[in-house]
C-alpha cells in the first residue's frame, strides 16, 4: 500500500509539474489574496490579474474551487450552540495548542 502511494504521488506530481510552468512565488502571492478574491472584495485589476494566473494554473484552480465548496458549505450549516462549559473548554484547547506550536 506504501508502494502504491508513493507512486500516485509521483504520477501527481509529474502531471502537475508539466502543467505548472510558473514560479511557487507566483502562486503564493495570489494564495494571499484569495479570500478577499472568493469574497468580491478586490479591486477590478487585481481580481483580473487572478482569474487570468486561475486559468493558467490548474493547482490554484483546482486550489479556489476546493474553498469556493467550503465557503458555501460553512454558510450553509448552522451554527452549533455551545454551552458555557463547551465553550472554556474549546478556549483552553485552543491556547494549549498554540502554545505547542
Amino acid at each position: 500500500m506504501a508502494k502504491r502511494s508513493a507512486y500516485g504521488r509521483q504520477q501527481l506530481s509529474a502531471a502537475t509539474r508539466h502543467r505548472h510552468d510558473h514560479g511557487k512565488s507566483r502562486c503564493s502571492n495570489i494564495l494571499r489574496k484569495l479570500s478577499a478574491y472568493i469574497d468580491d472584495e478586490l479591486s477590478g485589476s487585481i481580481g483580473r490579474e487572478i482569474r487570468r494566473h486561475l486559468g493558467a494554473c490548474p493547482n490554484c484552480e483546482t486550489f479556489v474551487a476546493s474553498l469556493r465548496q467550503i465557503v458555501s458549505l460553512c454558510r450553509r450549516s448552522q451554527v452549533p450552540t455551545l454551552s458555557t462549559a463547551e465553550r472554556a473548554f474549546m478556549r483552553r484547547k485552543i491556547l494549549q495548542t498554540a502554545q505547542t506550536r
